[in-house]
């Protein structure tokens, strides 16, 4: 017996609406969205959250990551004295402890250890330039070797 074959009538797509996130306000950023954002990785941002006690972003019951814009601020701030400033983590969490995280989301510039305000670096020659490479290279390094170790 033959049966008789059905084509389908093509219909267009149903319009679908453009998906836009709410305002920071309501609900935060996914952790995604806060790293593009930032300018990271998102396991950059899930090892600060363990590394630093005042990094606490608001989980959901999906267990979703939510940085409210002080978050941010605060992200902002270990970013500048990670990357920029060139601390260790626990010296970025030394100076948050003694300088206070309002002070630095304000602009106030960390003090070294001998007491005048750290300045700018001057233009590192192109040997340090290498340099800097490697260790950043050995930073992402050791993130992942103690994520795997986790």
């Amino acid at each position: 017996m033959a049966r008789a074959i059905k084509r389908r009538t093509s219909r267009p797509a149903p319009a679908r609406k453009p998906r836009v996130a709410p305002a920071s306000d309501d609900r935060g950023l996914k952790i995604g969205e806060a790293a593009r954002d930032l300018g990271v990785e998102t396991y950059v941002l899930r090892f600060w959250e363990t590394q630093f006690p005042i990094l606490k972003p608001h989980h959901s019951r999906s267990k979703h990551r939510f940085y409210t814009d002080r978050d941010m601020q605060v992200l902002r701030v270990i970013k500048r004295l990670l990357h920029n400033e060139r601390f260790t983590i626990a010296g970025a969490n030394r100076v948050i402890k003694d300088t206070g995280v309002d002070a630095l989301i304000a602009g106030k510039t960390p003090r070294s250890e001998n007491g005048p305000p750290s300045q700018s670096p001057a233009p590192a020659p192109a040997d340090d330039s290498a340099r800097r490479v490697l260790g950043e290279v050995r930073r992402d390094l050791e993130t992942l070797h103690k994520m795997l170790d986790d």
